[in-house]
């Protein structure tokens, strides 16, 4: 279904709860990354848990509004701090999401961390999976690879079967990310002031960061738990499904418990 969040036409999947009164699950997907690219995940999540289950689209990606044609030097390298700040924002008020528990994936971690930092009394739990706290060496090598894969490999061809415009999302994306601008994002000093309980999760063969990612998390949250995956890549959650989802909802239940 789509969501006019006020500014823009969100494409979002909404799993109904099977148990009420628990806080909603909200998921906030990677960089190149949208609804649909979460493949039965969201699903997983709703059985292990029994809590609602909400996944968007954010600007420019999926079926939602997309970005200008013009895309070249139109994100702001500040465009994860927007998304927590203003769009989630309205998309939660819109969508009645009181007090969600923040499940996020690469840029969609940081976003989580982000918006539990601004407003820490408004979300019930996080879950960083593979975040990003500050820029590394080996997520712009990455980058570059991804940016060399999509104008020479049929990576843009794959990515059009999940975004209206492809090349505007891929673009939005890796422009900022590879622009001299960025090199300084950090989010290290915003997480404490995080007050509900985070779990990091990242793998040990994660090709666009280190676990310094996620130790920088514990550093600053003293009660932030961290799970470092064998054999997974950036996408734990695809790379170890049921052990993603498992210590997921484990934390999800040691959030409304506690």
């Amino acid at each position: 279904m789509f969501v006019d969040s006020g500014r823009f036409q969100l494409e979002v999947l909404d799993i109904a709860p099977q148990v009420f009164g628990l806080p909603p699950i909200v998921l906030l997907h990677e960089g190149l990354g949208c609804v649909a690219m979460w493949r039965d995940f969201p699903h997983a999540l709703a059985a292990a848990t029994g809590a609602r289950v909400v996944a968007y689209s954010r600007y420019g990606y999926g079926q939602s509004t997309p970005l200008p044609a013009q895309v070249r030097n139109v994100r702001n390298v500040q465009f994860m701090h927007e998304e927590a700040l203003e769009t989630a924002p309205e998309l939660f008020e819109t969508l009645g999401l009181e007090k969600p528990f923040l499940v996020g994936h690469s840029d969609g971690g940081s976003i989580a961390l982000i918006h539990a930092a601004t407003f820490p009394g408004a979300v019930s739990g996080v879950v960083a999976m593979a975040p990003h706290c500050f820029v590394e060496a080996i997520s712009v090598q990455s980058i570059v690879a991804a940016r060399s894969a999509f104008e020479t490999t049929d990576l843009s061809a794959r990515l059009g079967k999940y975004h209206r415009d492809c090349a505007a999302t891929f673009y939005g994306w890796n422009d900022v990310w590879l622009s001299a601008g960025f090199r300084t994002w950090n989010i290290t000093k915003l997480l404490t002031t995080i007050a509900c309980p985070v779990l990091a999760i990242q793998g040990e063969n994660d090709e666009y960061g280190t676990m310094a990612q996620i130790e920088v998390i514990a550093s600053q949250i003293r009660s932030a738990q961290l799970r470092k995956l064998p054999q997974c890549g950036h996408s734990a959650w695809k790379d170890a499904p049921e052990t993603v989802t498992a210590e997921i909802a484990n934390h999800f239940l040691y959030c409304i418990q506690k």
